[in-house]
């Protein structure tokens, strides 16, 4: 129950009589009381000033309040852990003692705290390069073609420029600031064999030796205050009881002798415990000034070690600033500058053109044509013969060009097949040369696999390739191959080329991977170093 002290209630033999302060407090009783019995009594009385007056042959109470009261007390010895008041106060200065072990655990705190930054930069750019990787394969087997095709590489790319940044930030974060932290930490802070730190313990001891001569006086005033107090109550009672003999007409003349001497020396006491309690406090107050400056020296070598680790942690915070900030890398701008690049890059024509093309009605195509009948239809035909690889040009008819002016558009390849009427009667005798060369046996071989297009005929009839000393180019556009033996590859690819042109227009070459195969020779341009 919360509200104010009635008049007349009895709490546990006294009567408040009086109430100075009518503020809010508690207090709680059962229904015992009801019936006379002895109950139990919970009150706050903080910041209540109250009287309260006893029955009749009873001691009287005085509760004053605590804010009025307050006084440093003499219990608390420098060695006590002051949890508030003023610095000024015994032991309160461990609150500054204490700031010194702080420091050293603000400074782990603040490597643990970019470590884990640290760390997700690093999973940051791990995701960014485990993106670039899966996306490029996607879009290098996807169906986008062209500029646009390039421009989506150029996100790709940017991931991967991204990554390398955000691993450089990494590197810094968990190297050079984390060693430049524990560097000024260790420059700070000096453990001691028996633990804690050197500039603690001296701060401690600082603290300890300017409190120690005037908390000593301290003590010797709240005794002589003690005693001045008890010398006052004393006091009252003698007088007390002189007041009640007075009254008294059984009390005889001696006794009241004895009662009125009793006051004057309990008064006597009285005066001299004050000026034992005013002359201690005069010293106490004669001594503060030396007191104050003891402590204000100490404190401010603490403050001196304490503007050091602030002027340390701001610069360090202007550090790690620097290095999360990315606005001021010029890798970073370069990087998304390549990627607008890339993106403006892309032309929807010339997409669209190099479809038609290689894909579209821009296509060259073998119109069917009377073919008469010869020797040659009769033989059995080679799978590369089928496929067109013939010692001779032929030269196609009926062809659409494909639009003139367009860049990056492939060129179209001479077909492999065989002639049809010019070439007949030189085939025919050429089979006949080669079937008395053996023996007067018919015997026409296919080509393997590694043969080229251009070959020459030796005296013994075999042929061979025409080699060259192997010459790096460049692919121009991209390359299906549509048989075995031919090679595909990407526009900007590197391969050797290990055979001269034949009059088809192919090549032999070697991918970087090792393997050999025919590839169009104008879909190529030589490397000059």
């Amino acid at each position: 129950m919360m509200g104010h002290i009635p008049r007349g209630v009895s709490l546990l033999g006294y009567e408040i009589s009086t109430c100075v302060k009518q503020q809010p407090f508690s207090w709680q009783y059962n229904s015992a009381a009801a019936r006379g019995f002895k109950f139990p009594v919970t009150l706050n009385l903080k910041f209540l000033n109250l009287q309260i007056d006893s029955p009749p042959a009873t001691k009287s109470a005085k509760i004053l309040c605590c804010k009025e009261t307050r006084v440093m007390s003499s219990e608390d010895d420098t060695g006590g852990e002051a949890s508030g008041g003023s610095f000024w106060e015994p032991g309160n200065y461990k609150r500054t003692v204490k700031r010194v072990d702080d420091g050293n655990r603000l400074c782990n705190d603040l490597i643990s705290c970019f470590q884990e930054r640290a760390k997700i930069e690093k999973s940051y750019a791990q995701q960014l390069t485990d993106w670039a990787r899966k996306w490029r394969n996607a879009v290098e087997k996807g169906p986008q073609y062209g500029t646009l095709e390039k421009a989506w590489h150029a996100f790709l790319t940017a991931a991967d420029k991204l990554s390398e940044i955000h691993l450089e930030v990494r590197n810094r974060l968990a190297g050079e600031d984390t060693d430049k932290i524990k560097a000024w930490q260790k420059e700070a802070y000096h453990k001691q064999m028996i633990g804690g730190f050197k500039e603690t313990k001296e701060a401690e001891d600082g603290f300890r030796k300017a409190q120690k001569p005037w908390v000593k006086k301290l003590k010797d005033v709240e005794t002589s205050k003690k005693n001045y107090h008890a010398a006052r109550k004393e006091e009252k009672t003698a007088q007390t009881r002189e007041n009640h003999a007075k009254a008294d007409s059984t009390i005889s003349q001696e006794q009241m002798r004895k009662l009125q001497e009793r006051v004057e020396k309990c008064v006597q006491e009285a005066e001299k415990c004050k000026d034992q309690y005013e002359k201690m406090l005069e010293e106490l107050n004669r001594y503060n000034p030396r007191y104050m400056e003891d402590m204000e020296q100490v404190f401010e070598s603490c403050q001196e070690a304490e503007c050091k680790r602030l002027c340390f942690f701001k610069e360090m915070f202007l550090d790690l600033h620097n290095h999360l900030n990315l606005s001021t890398n010029e890798s970073f701008h370069a990087l998304y500058q390549d990627l607008y690049q890339g993106i403006m890059a892309a032309n929807d024509h010339e997409d669209l053109k190099w479809w038609r093309n290689v894909h579209g009605p821009g296509m060259a195509m073998n119109w069917p044509q009377f073919e008469e009948w010869s020797l040659e239809t009769q033989r059995p035909i080679s799978r590369k013969e089928k496929s067109g690889k013939s010692n001779e040009d032929v030269t196609l008819t009926s062809i659409v060009p494909a639009g003139d002016g367009v860049k990056q558009t492939p060129p179209q390849t001479k077909q492999r097949f065989s002639h049809h009427e010019e070439q007949n009667s030189h085939l025919y005798d050429t089979l006949r040369a080669s079937a008395c060369m053996n023996g007067g046996k018919e015997e026409i071989s296919e080509w393997s696999d590694e043969d080229t297009p251009k070959k020459c005929l030796e005296v013994n009839g075999h042929e061979e390739d025409i080699k060259v000393p192997g010459v790096r180019v460049r692919a121009l556009y991209d390359y299906a191959g549509q048989e075995a033996d031919e090679l595909s590859f990407k526009a900007g690819e590197e391969l050797m080329k290990i055979s001269e042109e034949d009059e088809q227009g192919w090549c032999k070459g070697r991918l970087q991977t090792g393997q050999v195969g025919l590839y169009p020779a104008n879909y190529v341009e030589k490397i000059i170093l």
